[in-house]
């Protein structure tokens, strides 16, 4: 009788001490896996279908709280494409003032020796007039362009040289003429001094224009069936430009053999400053965001040693943007550059610096894309009042878009909410991104 009753009893505080162990096993777990519930802000973008085999990451904060609302996977780090710009807004913010310093200068009897500091406006066939033109072309003596200062690359770091021909990837120096391109019509090229340069190539079906990768050799393929405006970037070297000035001047533009230029200098300034960022973002102009990069490397180059964006870059991190949340991958202006990596987090960190630095919500929702209204979303988020003010970022399997949204209910919130590594068509991303914010615009 005794040993029956024993075995019922080990047999019982067996299971007991097994049972113990799975509650304590399942309250551990739980414990584990307890993540703070997402708001339903969140839960537009954690819950779309759409997104379900994306990498994506969003960031929602209240401007009036100052504090963030909503948030999914917002310290992941994503190819950023055209967001970077945004960084390249702060940095123009933070460094450069109200007009662009065009050129530098100094004088030795009646020769004016003159270097750019990254000013893309001068002969622009988009921009104003500057005073930079009249300047040279008024100077009774001789010219010296001295081009020496530039110690970057033709390209940005990460940049896909393949498209060496495209209207997007405009060669960077130092003192841009014509915005790097050449602009080939039906009935005129310009510059001028490139119309003999068009040579017909083989037969094609579809109207096509090429060029030599090291050479200013433009070729055209096909027959155009309507009028067209194509823009194809130049190849920049030292005679070209000088031969350029010299052509557009009507005067002798000749090279400044490289010497040490010193800190004795004058800066001739020319237009609004606001000219370049409101292009850069509207527009998405990825030549102008490297050349206010260069702007703002002359700025701390006070001995002209020579300047590149990586100097810029460098700077602002350090000085201008310890505070994110995470450390930005930051390696071109534009965001052509694949190397780029930030987080939602950190993108709308730089939305609130920039909101503190121009406080004037016209000027800044102005320099933005407007959704309805203006630049890349223009055919978006269509309302009789803009609710959208914002940057995209489209690469092959990307897109962002980062910015300032109003609600109904007057509140001004910023958001990022940044896409990748998806194979759906981007139309459909760009139209599920505008669903969300949208619902968000009218319920919040």
């Amino acid at each position: 009788m005794l040993r029956p009753l024993q075995t019922l009893f080990f047999v019982f505080i067996g299971s007991f001490l097994l049972t113990s162990c799975a509650t304590s096993q399942t309250k551990s777990t739980a414990k584990v896996n307890n993540a703070p519930p997402a708001t339903k802000w969140g839960e537009l973008v954690s819950n779309s279908a759409v997104f379900r085999q994306n990498h994506t990451g969003f960031a929602l904060y209240d401007l009036e709280k100052q504090e963030t609302v909503a948030e999914y996977q917002a310290d992941r780090y994503f190819t950023p494409a055209s967001n970077a710009k945004l960084f390249t807004l702060y940095a123009g913010l933070c460094m450069l003032g109200d007009s662009i310093p065009a050129l530098r200068y100094t004088t030795k009897g009646d020769s004016l020796i003159f270097w750019g500091t990254g000013d893309p406006s001068l002969l622009h066939p988009d921009m104003p007039a500057s005073n930079v033109f009249a300047f040279l072309k008024n100077w009774r003596g001789h010219l010296f362009y001295y081009p020496h200062n530039y110690t970057g690359k033709r390209f940005g770091a990460g940049w896909s040289w393949a498209d060496y021909a495209d209207y997007y990837q405009a060669e960077i120096s130092p003192l841009p003429l014509y915005g790097n391109v050449v602009r080939f019509t039906n009935n005129t090229v310009s510059p001028r001094t490139f119309k003999d340069s068009l040579r017909t190539a083989a037969w094609s079906e579809k109207f096509k224009l090429a060029r030599d990768e090291f050479a200013n050799n433009f070729y055209s393929m096909g027959w155009p069936t309507k009028s067209f405006t194509e823009d194809l970037p130049f190849r920049v070297a030292n005679s070209t430009m000088a031969y350029l000035l010299s052509d557009t001047l009507k005067k002798e533009v000749r090279l400044f053999p490289k010497t040490a230029l010193g800190p004795q200098f004058k800066t001739l300034y020319s237009l609004p400053i606001d000219t370049l960022y409101r292009r850069m973002l509207q527009v998405s102009d990825n030549m102008f965001a490297e050349q206010i990069l260069l702007l703002c490397a002359s700025q701390i180059d006070p001995n002209n040693e020579g300047i590149d964006a990586t100097k810029a870059i460098e700077h602002v991190k350090k000085q201008f943007l310890a505070d994110l949340p995470d450390e930005p991958i930051w390696e071109d202006g534009s965001g052509l550059s694949r190397y780029n990596l930030f987080t939602p987090r950190s993108v709308v960190k730089l939305l609130q610096k920039i909101h503190a630095k121009v406080p004037q919500q016209e000027r800044l929702f102005g320099l933005m894309a407007i959704g309805g209204k203006a630049g890349t979303i223009r055919n978006q988020y269509k309302s009789k009042t803009p609710f959208v003010f914002a940057k995209t970022g489209s690469l092959a399997n990307t897109y962002c878009l980062s910015g300032y949204l109003r609600t109904k209910s007057g509140k001004t919130l910023i958001f990022s909410l940044m896409n990748g590594a998806y194979i759906k068509k981007t139309a459909e991303i760009r139209a599920e991104v505008e669903r969300i914010l949208t619902e968000i615009h009218e319920k919040y």
